[in-house]
């Protein structure tokens, strides 16, 4: 696929996974902001889209992954992913990492104040992302499952409480744009995830661990505004 400065960033994500790779090294959001145009979001991120261009044009990779078959797949065999791979994660990290942060807190939270501003924001993104999975899990995916299972012949499509499921998805939407904000927060006070130089062995691990927190947010919320979201739109309209 061809792209230049104005192609959306949710298209060149989608195009290939090295493609995804390369717009996460440098930092370019593709999942909140995926509807921007690469310059956009390269303005953001404060890279020159032409040196991702010129990285795209390069990336030869065409091998079929698992993430590209997510676009065919049953939508609940992605949505059983989602709560398996992602929000297990997410339930995993959580006590893990705010443990770790309380740590390195006490032991440099004197000399490194920005430790106290990290804790406070992943304690806010923490009770956030449980929030927001638990509305995921009891509400928006049992609907998307229905709805594929209706639409298969397995059941009648019943219309929701609420109406057209572009409503939740528009409230996961905005919930994801402010997890992600969170977590942009973080990698700038974190100094892009560099521990300082007088850093013990649990702040460098914090710090990784973080930086696999944010890795982790973006592709789960790629797989979700990118791809479930979209299908889902989609099988509703065939389905009314």
């Amino acid at each position: 696929m061809n792209f230049n400065a104005e192609t959306r960033v949710n298209e060149i994500a989608l195009s290939d996974p090295g493609a995804r790779r390369i717009l996460e090294d440098a930092g370019v959001d593709y999942c909140c902001g995926g509807g921007k145009s690469l310059h956009d979001a390269c303005m953001r991120a404060n890279v020159p889209a032409e040196v991702i261009l010129e990285q795209l044009r390069k990336n030869s990779r065409k091998a079929e992954t698992g993430e590209s078959r997510w676009k065919q797949a049953p939508l609940a065999e992605l949505t059983g992913h989602i709560r398996e791979r992602h929000h297990g994660y997410v339930r995993d990290v959580i006590p893990r990492l705010r443990g770790m942060l309380a740590k390195v807190r006490e032991k440099h939270g004197t000399k490194h104040r920005e430790i106290e501003e990290i804790e406070r924001l992943f304690g806010e993104v923490a009770r956030d992302m449980q929030m927001h999975m638990q509305k995921e899990e009891q509400i928006l995916f049992p609907f998307i499952d229905a709805l594929e299972r209706a639409a298969s012949g397995q059941g009648a499509f019943e219309p929701p409480f609420f109406q057209t499921v572009r409503n939740p998805i528009y409230s996961m939407m905005k919930e994801h744009d402010a997890a992600g904000e969170l977590v942009r927060q973080i990698r700038a006070a974190s100094n892009t995830y560099h521990a300082p130089e007088d850093a013990c062995a649990t702040f460098q691990a914090a710090y990784q661990e973080l930086e696999q927190f944010e890795k982790d947010l973006h592709l789960h919320v790629h797989l979700e505004n990118n791809i479930l979201f979209p299908r889902a739109v989609e099988l509703e309209a065939a389905a009314a």
